[in-house]
């Protein structure tokens, strides 16, 4: 996408990237130099939500008004924009990164392995336009790495799954292989996944704090405590990311038959054009996947329905009187 600033360079601003955001302090990157920042009260005053406030990743137009502070006065259009839903009653968005290329969907083969999790990250990922690619980490504590990334490769919807490990000589090989000059990578996953760690390695210093896991479950505290955008060598941008224990999804029904395209492609020889795969007559998908993909799949469906009719009650009126249609066609069956 590219942006047009002439609107914005006339009125005397320069265009900078979020580089790290605490609250609504932020750190923004302009070509050489980092300045201090902060919102501008007519970003606040013309942003109805926060979701449109600045977000690590983001471009935008800042204000210069020292030699290391600075006023962001607009957000710039978003590529791609990776958001979860708000913990609280109120539908709202929470995005985490902006602009992000490919994000990096880390689950450790330790006591944390967790498909289902992992099926939630995915839908998150389709929903946001970035490219997925599944990280196995830890996989020298792995017994059997084949079969492993065998089962993950099968409800992967399509994206790379790598193993990864930052004890090993060359456990970083594939995940380097995913890492372009130009791009930015996101990393993604709950505390104790080894994120930090291996944010160090590919930097080859030790910038993150990392701890070691609990033993009984493998979960860890928060050791990234803020959104960081770092330049690794080579060209590119990774942020790097707190653990994400709460996983609300923010996404739409397409994301979530985009994450399990095996159920999509299964669905075309249902019986009935309408078949949710509920136990109808004629449906190709229940025995075809396994119980537990089904359900994740029925489960992630109602959180994005309920997300839709939230989001939009004109669309939920529609959705509706669709599905007082389907439920009056079953009783004749």
């Amino acid at each position: 996408m590219s942006i047009n600033f002439d609107e914005y360079a006339a009125r005397g601003l320069v265009m900078a990237r979020v580089i790290s955001s605490i609250r609504d302090q932020y750190r923004l990157a302009v070509q050489s130099q980092e300045f201090s920042a902060e919102p501008s009260g007519a970003l606040w005053h013309r942003t109805p939500t926060r979701s449109g406030m600045p977000v690590v990743g983001d471009w935008v137009a800042a204000r210069i008004v020292g030699d290391t502070e600075a006023v962001v006065e607009a957000v710039l259009p978003r590529r791609t924009l990776f958001s979860r839903r708000a913990a609280g009653r109120v539908e709202d968005e929470q995005p985490i990164a902006a602009n992000i290329d490919v994000v990096f969907l880390v689950c450790g083969l330790d006591g944390d392995f967790n498909p289902r999790r992992l099926e939630r990250y995915l839908v998150l990922a389709a929903e946001s336009g970035s490219r997925p690619v599944i990280v196995l980490n830890k996989s020298d504590v792995c017994d059997d790495l084949a079969a492993r990334i065998s089962e993950i490769a099968g409800i992967s919807a399509g994206a790379a799954v790598v193993p990864a490990s930052t004890r090993v000589p060359g456990g970083l090989d594939a995940l380097r292989a995913h890492i372009a000059a130009g791009e930015t990578i996101a990393l993604l996953g709950s505390s104790g996944v080894g994120k930090s760690s291996i944010v160090n390695a590919l930097l080859g210093a030790e910038r993150q704090p990392t701890k070691d896991v609990r033993q009984h479950d493998s979960r860890g505290r928060h050791t990234t405590t803020h959104r960081e955008l770092i330049l690794l060598p080579g060209g590119a941008a990774l942020i790097d990311t707190p653990g994400m224990r709460e996983l609300q999804l923010w996404a739409s029904q397409e994301s979530v038959e985009a994450a399990f395209d095996e159920i999509a492609d299964l669905a075309a020889a249902c019986r009935f054009r309408d078949c949710t795969h509920s136990g109808e007559p004629g449906c190709a998908v229940a025995g075809a996947v396994s119980e537990e993909r089904l359900n994740s799949f029925h489960k992630l469906q109602r959180e994005a329905r309920h997300h839709e009719i939230m989001a939009d009650p004109l669309a939920a009126q529609e959705r509706k009187r669709k599905w007082k249609i389907i439920h009056k066609a079953m009783r004749k069956w």
